[in-house]
């Protein structure tokens, strides 16, 4: 764990409740980017984000500082954005997607300049995707997410996960192998 981490959380446990702030500051893009991808839309995501920082706060006494906070705090989020995913489908059982939000953080998949029929190609490719990936379960598209978008291990998956490594693995593989089935129809015959 990085020295200002430990610095901050000792301030913290010492009675400075404006030193979490620091600690927020430095970790709130991270845990934004992975809950945007597991939730697949930013107003979740955000939630996600507040309430990690909010369930980390309050276990702030529990957490060991020979442990990396940044690890910490990303294993609560994944499980606040599982969370989320859950309750999100017990709200509204016939959601698949939001097709609305994009993840700031990924490229166009078409140029701009690019003809109204390669514009709409792009867009269909897109849902497909997103459909895709909306069809995993909650441990598969988390598992992807982060051994595919976020370059983690097996050990760090099965460790945010809170599953063995051979779970983690297995959901990933699941996870591929339901994806390359329903995007196969994008696959080019060269």
């Amino acid at each position: 764990m990085g020295e200002s981490d430990q610095a901050a959380i000792r301030a913290i446990l010492s009675g400075d409740k404006e030193a979490y702030g620091a600690l927020v500051v430095r970790h709130s893009q991270s845990l934004f980017r992975v809950a945007f991808r597991i939730t697949g839309n930013e107003a979740d995501a955000d939630e996600v984000v507040q309430e990690a920082f909010l369930r980390g706060y309050r276990q702030l006494e529990s957490f060991q500082l020979r442990s990396s906070f940044g690890t910490w705090i990303y294993r609560i989020a994944v499980h606040c954005a599982l969370d989320r995913i859950g309750s999100r489908k017990v709200e509204d059982p016939g959601r698949i997607a939001p097709g609305t939000d994009s993840d700031p953080m990924d490229l166009p998949l078409a140029d701009e300049a690019a003809g109204p029929e390669r514009l709409l190609l792009s867009r269909e490719i897109g849902e497909m995707q997103e459909n895709a990936m909306h069809s995993l379960t909650p441990i598969e598209r988390t598992a992807f997410v982060l051994r595919h978008m976020e370059d983690l291990t097996t050990e760090e998956i099965a460790s945010a996960l809170s599953i063995a490594p051979n779970a983690a693995k297995q959901a990933v593989f699941r996870a591929v192998q339901k994806l390359r089935l329903r995007l196969a129809a994008l696959r080019v015959n060269v």
